[in-house]
């Protein structure tokens, strides 16, 4: 599991702290990554900001992009049952399973 954040390193590296997180967090201010996957959301932040919009990929070992959850939202963001049903449904998909 990786985040991304439009946050310079050391703002990262303090919410990380923070919350506790201890997956990995990049940090992308000049939104280059951000960009390329189209999740630019101009003025979306508290105080209008740019930011990165929620999303959530699973990306098989070839990378490919094999789920995707959008939204809107700053606040909202795909359940954990979610995405473990997504990665499931994955496996079962897989030619390496069958």
């Amino acid at each position: 599991m990786v985040a991304i954040s439009t946050d310079a390193v050391e703002e990262t590296r303090r919410h990380c702290a923070r919350r506790g997180f201890t997956y990995t967090f990049l940090s992308d201010p000049k939104l280059e990554v951000i960009s390329r996957y189209e999740l630019l959301h101009r003025a979306g932040g508290i105080e209008h900001n740019d930011i990165a919009r929620p999303a959530e990929f699973l990306i098989d070992s070839t990378g490919i992009i094999r789920w995707v959850n959008l939204t809107e939202s700053i606040t909202v963001r795909a359940r954990p049952e979610q995405v473990l049903t997504a990665f499931d449904d994955l496996k079962l998909a897989s030619p390496a399973t069958k």
